[in-house]
């Protein structure tokens, strides 16, 4: 029984305040003013190969919907 309380006294104590740590040095590290450029880059990824075009009256359209009106003309 030795062995399970140290390991509970352990996983009470000194694991729960190493946890609470990492998740604070995360949060800090994620949210520190130098990473605006990186989260805005990963957050564009996703729209990096759109290209938007316009048809004849001047509305956005999708690039398959492009591509349609082009092989109708």
């Amino acid at each position: 029984m030795e062995t399970y309380s140290f390991m509970r006294e352990l996983a009470d104590s000194w694991v729960l305040l190493l946890m609470t740590l990492f998740f604070l040095g995360t949060i800090v590290w994620a949210f520190r003013p130098g990473s605006r450029g990186v989260h805005d880059d990963a957050g564009s990824i996703p729209f990096r190969n759109e290209s938007i075009a316009q048809d004849s009256k001047g509305r956005a359209e999708s690039p398959a919907d492009a591509k349609t009106s082009e092989r109708v003309k």
